[in-house]
């Protein structure tokens, strides 16, 4: 598929068809992530797949707006090394979202269910909460989980609204870029 095109089409899927993701391409997704680049190539990444329908049940329970990944036949738990990295935040968000152009551009759908900042319950917070889930050491940070599958609903593709050319400029903030 065209990058573009991958662009415009690639939308947030939250319905899933009862189908497992073959291993092949779930290989294909993590390679995606691998490509993806990292402050000084420090690539601190770690990716948990999970495709365990009890851990993605629990998982769904992370924090509220998780609960698609109950139905969700795959997740890619997307976790970096603090202590590698001061950018583990932008580094694991390039990965995720590598993530998401490959599983569209293979005929999958994708969501990303924010961890780090979230609440679990209480006090306790969602990245505590898949932590100890999955038994994740204390020096990796767990921004998001992305739920993966067959789409059992279709979405428009964006359309020309998300240009929205007055939140770019030229030369400076607030110069059109566009006259």
């Amino acid at each position: 598929m065209e990058f573009f095109e991958v662009l415009s089409k690639r939308r947030s899927i939250r319905r899933f068809q009862d189908r497992p993701v073959p291993g092949e391409l779930v290989e294909k997704l993590l390679e995606a992530a691998f490509l993806s680049p990292s402050s000084f190539n420090k690539r601190p990444w770690h990716f948990i797949v999970v495709d365990d329908r009890e851990k993605l049940r629990a998982l769904s329970k992370a924090k509220p707006g998780a609960s698609g990944l109950a139905t969700a036949p795959l997740a890619i738990v997307v976790t970096a090394d603090g202590s590698r990295s001061d950018v583990w935040i932008e580094d694991a968000s390039i990965a995720a979202e590598h993530i998401h152009l490959a599983s569209f551009a293979l005929g999958l759908g994708s969501f990303w269910v924010q961890i780090r900042n979230r609440v679990h319950s209480g006090d306790k917070t969602a990245e505590d909460y898949v932590r100890e889930l999955l038994n994740i050491p204390e020096n990796y940070r767990v921004l998001c989980i992305i739920g993966v599958g067959y789409p059992a609903e279709e979405k428009p593709p964006h359309g020309e609204e998300v240009f929205e050319w007055e939140k770019a400029s030229r030369n400076g903030f607030g110069r059109p870029f566009k006259t």
